[in-house]
């Protein structure tokens, strides 16, 4: 049996159920229980989970098959446990699929291709910026637990290109972004604008947007062509709905929440859902991964706004503050003025002084 751990949640059977679960955040579903094996009677009183609780940790395995989990079936019966074997389990999830992201990174930059010098330079700028690759991190987690449920042994090689398609259009929005927001930092090192110019960081992120749809037309999957293709048009959305925001001290939650899913959670939600797509697994399980990769999107964009306030720009690898400084309102600013109403007045005659400020730039 496969065990696998994210932090606190250590859920066994498969990957998917790692996605599947909700225990961590469901203190309730557990009682009291702490130290001592508890079997917990849920779905309709049939028995789903067994649960056995430690100091700091809580480990759940899967009774059913992952169909079964997923749809209701009957299964076999369950796995029997060895609780006195010492399990393997990696310290960070993104070890499950560290030699896939390996793989990525030597395959990016090759595949961007080399037709153009300095476009294939601006793109190694923020290819070699680093990052955590999260989002074909996902595509190779999703793709291997679906794969599982479709009996697939290996991932095939749609699921690989999946997710350097989904890095390129990531990466190819972070330097328009960076064009966009004036930013000179990103992860730390100058922004591709920066280095060689609106011009071309413009161009670069074309050319980038451009490759990777021949890259998904080549595909020849008509629904994840469809389902990528709209995230483009979502980042363009976004873009425009965060520029008509600006400076605007009235923005309510829904919208902060919009713009959030069109700029982060569209492309998240699709990487999760093509890649279990490409597992050629029911609509119901590649439904229920794109609503894991929308949410997850969501959370992500609301963590790092919040980051932009807690933490240095040592830490952030680009100035701290800078949504709020441009005129961005985001989520701890919201609630913020819904708990303070005095503190509108406070941002609202910032906002007047940095524009009065940038009135001669303007009109020159």
């Amino acid at each position: 049996m496969m065990s696998v751990t994210c932090h606190n949640l250590e859920f066994g059977r498969t990957r998917f159920d790692l996605m599947a679960c909700g225990c961590s955040s469901n203190a309730s579903f557990y009682g009291s229980s702490n130290n001592k094996g508890v079997v917990r009677n849920v779905d309709r009183g049939r028995k789903l989970l067994s649960c056995r609780r430690q100091v700091g940790r809580c480990g759940v395995f899967s009774t059913k098959s992952p169909e079964a989990f997923l749809n209701g079936v009957a299964a076999g019966p369950p796995p029997v446990l060895d609780l006195t074997k010492e399990s393997k389990r990696p310290t960070d999830l993104f070890e499950v699929v560290a030699e896939d992201l390996l793989t990525l990174n030597k395959n990016l930059q090759s595949i961007v291709g080399s037709e153009n010098p300095v476009l294939m330079s601006a793109a190694e700028q923020i290819f070699g910026a680093g990052g955590k690759r999260m989002r074909p991190a996902l595509v190779f987690l999703v793709s291997r637990a679906t794969a599982e449920i479709a009996g697939l042994k290996e991932l095939t090689k749609e699921h690989r290109r999946l997710a350097e398609i989904i890095e390129m259009i990531h990466t190819a929005s972070l330097i328009h972004d960076d064009v966009l927001d004036e930013s000179d930092m990103r992860r730390g090192k100058e922004t591709v604008h920066q280095i060689y110019g609106t011009r071309v960081a413009v161009l670069a992120g074309d050319f980038m947007f451009a490759q990777s749809s021949w890259y998904l037309a080549n595909l020849e999957n008509l629904e994840v062509i469809k389902l990528i293709s709209q995230v483009i048009k979502d980042f363009a959305s976004g873009e425009i709905k965060q520029a008509s925001g600006l400076f605007d001290c009235d923005v309510q939650l829904d919208e902060y929440l919009i713009k959030s899913y069109y700029k982060t959670a569209s492309l998240i939600a699709a990487s999760t859902k093509g890649a279990a797509i490409f597992s050629a697994v029911d609509s119901d399980i590649s439904e229920q991964m794109y609503q894991y990769g929308k949410n997850l999107g969501l959370s992500f964009q609301v963590v790092d706004d919040v980051l932009d306030f807690t933490q240095s720009a040592e830490q952030l690898g680009k100035p701290a503050g800078s949504d709020l400084a441009k005129g961005n309102l985001t989520a701890p600013v919201i609630f913020a003025l819904e708990k303070e109403p005095k503190l509108r007045d406070i941002i609202e005659s910032e906002f007047v002084r940095r524009a009065l400020l940038r009135r001669p730039s303007i009109l020159s």
